[in-house]
């Protein structure tokens, strides 16, 4: 074999040498970065910062022991529970929108640091290095969910049942539509930003108004998310009738569907809302929007007898 040839061979075998070590160091860091919370992802002095704080701002609420009172306890099964996962969503809940009172106002460093307090008194081991504040960082640790207590079918078997006692569109129009419109609004409105002084209507009780300035517009946001989450399954109550008296077809493979569709946009606005961001919530609607329009456009947008696309030809809707 000639020199250059040698040569060549010699070059080749360095550089998939190369190749497999460079891999193989990819492989070994995602594999440290990857972590749970069992594997010391924080320091006794981090943890000693974050009680100071946890004192301070959180233990009016949760208690002094963190075993809840006026809000949830935040031990045990009760936080891996709530939590279980990236370690990013509980770092920014609490940047975000805690003490509930007085929000925005802890760095992600104090967040941080509260954190590793509640995983020091949730008996985690604490390690060499502190726990990161950053997003990429948090997102790469864990916090592992408890076990189930008891399986979803024996606690469904033991659950009373509830008949429905409105109509399809009472849902829609009670709970739905204006939950959605709320959300909406973050588009052209920020939550955020300073609310007039509420004044009470000269001509007495007004059903829009009442309640106004009790919470706040981020709170608000959050609750028509949860609301769309949590009454999205409404649409599957068997038994439940439209408008027009037909059966809603819950049954219907394309129904469960779309109404899983909507839960999902639904959770994904409420964590959407937990980042306090106008823009990441107004790019969320989109979600909302699509669940919806998917469920009308089979459902609902029936052709009537004047037009070729009429919306109110109540008479077609709830079947395909």
């Amino acid at each position: 074999m000639s020199s250059s040839v040698n040569r060549y061979c010699c070059a080749l075998g360095v550089a998939l040498c190369g190749c497999a070590c460079v891999g193989s160091f990819v492989v070994a860091l995602h594999a440290q970065q990857a972590r749970t919370a069992a594997q010391g992802v924080y320091t006794e002095a981090q943890a000693t910062r974050g009680q100071a704080l946890y004192k301070d701002r959180c233990a009016a609420c949760h208690g002094a022991t963190l075993a809840g009172g006026q809000a949830p306890p935040l031990t045990g099964d009760e936080l891996t529970g709530n939590w279980g996962g990236p370690l990013s969503d509980l770092v920014n809940k609490i940047q975000n929108t805690m003490p509930a009172n007085d929000s925005g106002k802890l760095t992600p460093q104090q967040s941080a640091d509260i954190v590793a307090y509640l995983l020091q008194v949730g008996k985690f081991p604490a390690g060499q290095a502190e726990l990161v504040a950053d997003e990429a960082g948090l997102k790469q640790i864990t916090l592992p969910a408890p076990p189930s207590r008891q399986p979803a079918t024996v606690a469904a078997a033991r659950a009373p049942s509830f008949p429905p006692a409105g109509n399809l569109a009472a849902v829609m129009r009670g709970i739905l539509f204006p939950a959605s419109n709320l959300i909406f609004n973050v588009q052209r409105q920020d939550p955020a930003a300073p609310r007039p002084p509420y004044q009470s209507s000269a001509a007495g009780f007004s059903w829009a108004d009442w309640g106004a300035g009790i919470y706040t517009g981020w709170e608000l946001v959050d609750y028509a998310a949860v609301a769309l989450a949590e009454s999205a399954p409404l649409m599957l109550t068997p038994g439940r009738r439209c408008e027009n008296g037909k059966p809603v077809p819950v049954q219907d493979p394309d129904w469960i569907k779309f109404t899983v569709e909507l839960a999902e946009a639904g959770k994904a606005a409420y964590k959407a809302s937990q980042t306090r961001k106008q823009d990441v919530v107004s790019d969320v609607t989109d979600q909302i929007a699509t669940s919806c329009s998917h469920c009308h456009e089979a459902y609902r947008d029936k052709r009537g007898p004047r037009t070729t696309t009429d919306p109110a030809n109540k008479a077609a809707r709830c079947v395909r």
